[in-house]
């Protein structure tokens, strides 16, 4: 690969290169300010507030207010979610295929992709004066957001390997992270629930529809005489919610843009070309620790989607918390940002391991207790704080591993580098093709179920459903994951011996450099 100029100087670029050595190898740690730690963490916000107003309301904004029928419903967020899923490894092509600019390599992508998403975005929340044609409004627009918001959280996820060297830096800036990212999803929830919320969404008291056998039908007769006007409230409510999300949106960006800088040098050992995509593809899933740690939380990203994909219509309609629920929802997420540094210190002083068995475990016994209880606020509450501890780690952990995973890799293959993105984007991509097929089936099993579009109460059958998908299915799910976890191979004492060896390593290429931009600078 060719030198950068500097490397061609004399005496003073010799001199230039063995400062840079100094100061991100020989005895010293290369360190990151908390500015720049903070620049960093503020770019994950944007993901995980759409998301999170996506993740909670859009269910129940498709099927209450744009009143779209609960198997079309289904089809839009299997779909999305489906879609969402096959543009990460696409993106982390393109991404490996990138040439370094000015900006960076993975820079470029947050830059251009930002304006086309946060129009997207707010044309998912607007309900258009068409007959027909709706389903696919949004079908192609929450597509099109899902395709733009992967092109900046991709290289996003990525940059993570390109900040610094130390791991150590690296697990720091991970969790400032994931401080702001959970914050991120309580600014979303607060947001999207606190203005939604103000609103009373009018609803349709007709039990004796209940008792109908197509009674899907009859309520979609009596919506149709309904005064639709009186949605324009809500609908109205959930546009300002857009607007203010995509504000905070590119605010986010320009500080990321802006306060980070992309190191080239700082995920290569060597100056080897990289192999192409598909023999890196092929090595990235060849590799066993990387498949054990995305399987393990394959299975607890998909509780944890379930949960997060239909809590609003549970608290709604089972436990008969219409006004509340929104409340409900913040008090997860405020707890969950307010535990993020504790499990930070516990995997620090514990290890990772087992901070994924304490963290992930201790969500089973909430998500038990809120649908064998009798309906009850304060009790809903304590639990709703409790399974936020859990969701601090659900969120923090897969992040916070992930480097450990790379790093092996590259012990293991030394001379191939650049497939960073492949790691990040594959993890993403099983996520979500996952919680995009339970979110599908949860949506339709509901559909099959009975739900009544914009009913003030739902058959038993739907409530049954909305236990099982909270409940029950989740709880499933979060005890294979832990499984899964006892074949994960990089424990403290593994992951100690790759940091040593991985430094080793890293000191050898650059003492192997500066003998080259000496013996260089002799010849000229």
């Amino acid at each position: 690969m060719t030198k950068p100029p500097g490397h061609k100087q004399s005496s003073a670029g010799a001199g230039k290169g063995r400062d840079d050595g100094e100061e991100a190898g020989r005895g010293g740690r290369e360190r990151l300010s908390v500015c720049s730690k903070l620049c960093y963490a503020v770019g994950g916000a944007p993901y995980q507030i759409t998301g999170c107003a996506l993740g909670f309301f859009l269910q129940i904004y498709l099927l209450d207010v744009a009143q779209v029928d609960a198997f079309y419903a289904s089809i839009i967020l299997f779909a999305g979610r489906v879609w969402d899923a096959i543009t990460d490894p696409m993106v982390g092509f393109f991404i490996s295929k990138t040439p370094w600019t000015r900006f960076g390599r993975l820079m470029p992508w947050i830059m251009v992709s930002t304006p086309f998403a946060i129009i997207s975005y707010f044309l998912i929340w607007f309900v258009p004066d068409i007959s027909t044609g709706q389903v696919m409004w949004y079908l192609v627009f929450y597509c099109a957001f899902q395709t733009l918001v992967t092109c900046f959280h991709v290289p996003y996820s990525a940059l993570t390997m390109f900040i610094s060297r130390e791991q150590s830096e690296r697990d720091s800036a991970t969790a400032y992270r994931m401080t702001v990212e959970v914050l991120g999803t309580v600014l979303g929830t607060a947001i999207q629930g606190q203005i939604v919320g103000k609103v009373d969404t009018p609803c349709i008291q007709s039990p004796f529809f209940f008792s109908l056998t197509n009674s899907s039908v009859a309520m979609e007769e009596l919506n149709m005489t309904h005064d639709t006007e009186s949605l324009t409230d809500t609908r109205n409510a959930y546009m300002i919610a857009a607007g203010v999300i995509v504000g905070l949106y590119v605010l986010c960006a320009l500080i990321l843009v802006l306060g980070v800088k992309e190191r080239r040098e700082s995920s290569e050992l060597q100056s080897d070309e990289p192999v192409s995509f598909l023999q890196g593809l092929k090595l990235v899933m060849n590799h066993g620790p990387y498949i054990k740690l995305i399987a393990g939380f394959l299975f607890t990203s998909l509780a944890f989607m379930l949960l997060e994909g239909n809590f609003a219509l549970f608290c709604t309609y089972t436990l008969g918390f219409r006004n509340e629920f929104q409340n409900i929802l913040l008090a997860i997420m405020l707890s969950a940002t307010l535990t993020i540094p504790l499990w930070q210190w516990f995997l620090t002083r514990f290890g990772k391991k087992t901070a994924v068995y304490v963290g992930i475990s201790s969500a089973i016994p909430f998500l038990i207790t809120v649908v064998l209880v009798d309906s009850n606020l304060f009790v809903t509450y304590v639990v709703a704080v409790a399974a936020g501890v859990s969701v601090a780690a659900a969120f923090l952990l897969p992040w916070s591993m992930l480097p450990d995973v790379v790093d092996d890799f590259k012990l293991q293959h030394p001379s191939s580098h650049g497939h960073e993105a492949i790691f990040f984007s594959f993890y993403v991509f099983f996520t979500k093709f996952t919680a995009g097929v339970s979110l599908g089936i949860s949506t339709l099993s509901l559909d099959f179920a009975g739900y009544q579009t914009r009913g003030c109460s739902q058959p038993d059958q739907v409530n049954f459903t909305l236990k099982m998908l909270v409940s029950a299915v989740p709880v499933g799910l979060i005890l294979l994951s832990l499984l899964l976890f006892k074949l994960y191979p990089i424990d403290e004492e593994k992951r100690r011996k790759n940091k040593k060896a991985l430094q080793d390593l890293r000191e050898e290429s650059n003492s192997s450099s500066e003998s080259d931009n000496t013996e260089l600078a002799s010849i000229v």
